[in-house]
């Protein structure tokens, strides 16, 4: 097995491709030519982030629009985020959320945070976002401290070899009924390679067992671009 495809979504004839490993390239192209929505200013941050060393880490706009679809589903107003990088799913859940939704939003870099805050600010949702810059843990446990449980969606796209420890938190913080999703979750197939040992795969492949015995909560894990796990807490 090769290396594992953690790429952000491609182009093809300026037509939108995916970013799975999994799925052909045609029905990649052919779904989001027909189904994604995106504004100019959500387009706009991801044609900036796909020229930047670390365009593979940004999710793709149909990850988008199904997350988005997601939120609306469920009557989603509080969203939190672990693992922002230039903010384009953030952005894409602020715009999803109601007039008073709230979304708050853990990373570490100022760097590419900074980005985000631009296309927040053009995009009208930079009110509904706080951003807290410090090591994720650190802003769940504080979160948790101060009682600002009660999330009804959480997205964790941060580094892979911590995910279990923020899934424990995130937890806590949903509220039951509501979804935690975790990116990446498949890691271009590396979790099916017997062979792959590096800490990121080991961690991810615990992960999934764990979360499928897990009896809080309700799961499913879905092909979308890398591999979605989807928990609903019970």
């Amino acid at each position: 097995m090769g290396m594992p495809f953690h790429g952000g979504a491609r182009e093809r004839h300026g037509v939108v491709m995916g970013k799975s490993a999994f799925i052909d390239d045609g029905i990649q192209t052919y779904v989001n030519g027909l189904v994604v929505r995106e504004s100019a200013i959500a387009r706009a941050l991801r044609d900036e982030t796909a020229r930047m060393p670390n365009a593979m880490m940004q999710i793709g706009p149909d990850q988008a629009q199904f997350m988005q679809l997601l939120a609306r589903l469920i009557g989603a107003r509080r969203y939190l985020e672990v693992g922002v990088f230039t903010g384009y799913s953030a952005l894409a859940m602020a715009l999803a959320l109601p007039a008073d939704g709230q979304v708050v939003a853990c990373d570490v870099s100022e760097e590419y945070t900074a980005i985000a805050q631009a296309y927040w600010r053009r995009a009208g949702v930079a009110e509904k976002i706080e951003l807290r810059l410090a090591p994720a843990l650190e802003t769940l446990d504080d979160l948790l401290a101060n009682d600002r449980a009660g999330f009804d969606v959480a997205f964790i796209d941060a580094d892979k070899a911590n995910v279990s420890a923020y899934f424990e938190r995130v937890l806590r913080l949903v509220r039951p009924g509501g979804l935690v999703l975790v990116d990446n979750v498949l890691w271009g197939g590396a979790v099916l390679d017997e062979h792959a040992s590096d800490p990121d795969t080991v961690a991810l492949r615990a992960f999934n067992e764990h979360v499928a015995r897990d009896e809080r909560v309700d799961s499913a894990l879905v092909t979308v671009c890398d591999g979605i796990l989807m928990a609903r807490k019970r």
